[in-house]
């Protein structure tokens, strides 16, 4: 019974991994191949000819298409680092207070703050895009960025809350003896104890905000604002572009995210963990 569980569950895992990987396969492949190569019939499962000519057109050569996700690179790289510096030292102020400080209401607070996960986030596309507008901040990086940070700042929060709930009082208690206020307490002696805590929220930060697509593609209509993501998906709408240049943008913008994910993975997972336990 046991080595039948077993042989299952190993079932199950290949067909995930096959699910999951071999739709980036088939990008990478069809990314090394000339468009005549990736048109052939029947299809190669192994790139012919391999050539890295995609990539230094859309890195360096000349044309719309090349500068429209340069630009666009340049633009999710501005709106995820500047969305996540500001959600992460938001959330560490506020995580601080729920976690170490005593005053009325506190509770209520912060489950009002967790409570906001709840809510499917498109819910809130219509009124969001009400009150960008309203202040003329569609189609700037200032609006994305506002709504990703109130995105993803509760489930900061959450995260760096317990972080600073885990850590000895006494630490705490000795610095505010010494004369220390409570913003160099945070600074000097709470901050490097959850520093592992900080990375895992930014790392999770600018991976979610990486992969926004929705509410990038309503705030922002112009090439001066959209993300990778959002001119990925709008050029074979708009442009006769060779299927190779596509893959091999695609495979540009999941270059970052796996990089990261796999570097830090056990940050992130230490992260998403300790958001889940108190």
């Amino acid at each position: 019974m046991k080595r039948r569980t077993g042989r299952l569950r190993g079932v199950g895992v290949v067909l995930i991994l096959l699910w999951s990987l071999v739709p980036i396969y088939w990008a990478i492949k069809t990314s090394l191949q000339t468009e005549a190569d990736a048109r052939s019939r029947p299809a190669h499962y192994l790139p012919t000819n391999p050539t890295l000519k995609n990539y230094s057109t859309l890195l360096s050569g000349g044309g719309d298409i090349p500068g429209q996700i340069r630009q666009s690179a340049v633009n999710i790289v501005i709106e995820c680092g500047v969305a996540t510096i500001v959600t992460v030292l938001l959330a560490t102020l506020a995580a601080y207070a729920f976690a170490r400080m005593r005053f009325k209401g506190r509770n209520i607070f912060f489950y009002a703050v967790l409570a906001t996960m709840a809510f499917p986030a498109y819910t809130t596309l219509i009124p969001l895009y009400r009150i960008m507008s309203g202040f003329g901040l569609v189609n700037t990086y200032s609006g994305i960025v506002l709504v990703y940070v109130s995105g993803f700042l509760p489930l900061a929060t959450w995260v760096l809350h317990n972080y600073f709930a885990s850590l000895p009082m006494g630490i705490e208690e000795a610095g505010l003896v010494d004369g220390a206020h409570r913003l160099q307490v945070l600074w000097y002696l709470l901050l490097p104890l959850a520093g592992p805590g900080i990375i895992s929220t930014a790392l999770i930060t600018f991976l979610f905000a990486w992969g926004q697509f929705l509410f990038p593609l309503v705030l922002s209509s112009d090439l001066s604002t959209q993300p990778l993501t959002v001119v990925i998906a709008s050029l074979q709408g708009r442009h006769v572009v060779p299927s190779t240049l596509l893959n091999a943008a695609g495979v540009l913008a999941i270059v970052v995210p796996a990089v990261l994910a796999l570097a830090f993975n056990r940050y992130i997972v230490n992260g998403l963990l300790a958001g889940s336990t108190k």
